[in-house]
């Protein structure tokens, strides 16, 4: 096999369609959208979620539940996760960020007391975990609530 021998595999390129480009091309004239009616037009065609009229799905089915809109979410971050630093460190939020364990804060960082915590660290963020608090102390290390 030379290099102008080379073909891509058979089907794996596909050449696009050109719809309204001339009678000779097959999709000319009305470009493969038939004769008249809603979806001929520009910018026809329905609404996602329209149904024909009939009532839609999400108008039958009955709605439940509440959103909050002054919830606070927190960023969650085990304790597994800070076996990464040296014994010694200072764990801030903004550290987190920094190497890569968090990627945006949203409301504030949380420790959960998932996994175990080998070094001592004292770990600052918004809110901890009773089991949190208890594995950092545990481990000779401190926490501080920002």
């Amino acid at each position: 096999m030379k290099l102008h021998e080379l073909k891509p595999a058979e089907g794996s390129r596909k050449v696009r369609n050109r719809v309204g480009r001339g009678i000779g091309s097959g999709n000319g004239k009305t470009a493969g959208r038939g004769h008249k009616g809603q979806n001929a037009r520009s910018g026809g065609g329905v609404r996602p979620g329209f149904e024909g009229g009939q009532n839609p799905i999400f108008r039958r089915l009955p709605k439940r539940g509440f959103t909050n809109p002054t919830r606070k979410e927190f960023t969650i971050v085990n304790l597994e996760t800070l076996n990464r630093f040296d014994a010694g460190t200072e764990v801030t939020p903004e550290l987190l960020i920094e190497t890569g364990v968090v990627k945006n804060v949203k409301d504030g960082i949380k420790i959960l007391g998932n996994g175990k915590l080998e070094k001592q660290l004292t770990v600052k963020a918004n809110k901890f975990s009773a089991t949190a608090v208890e594995a950092i102390e545990a481990a000779g290390g401190k926490t501080e609530v920002i």
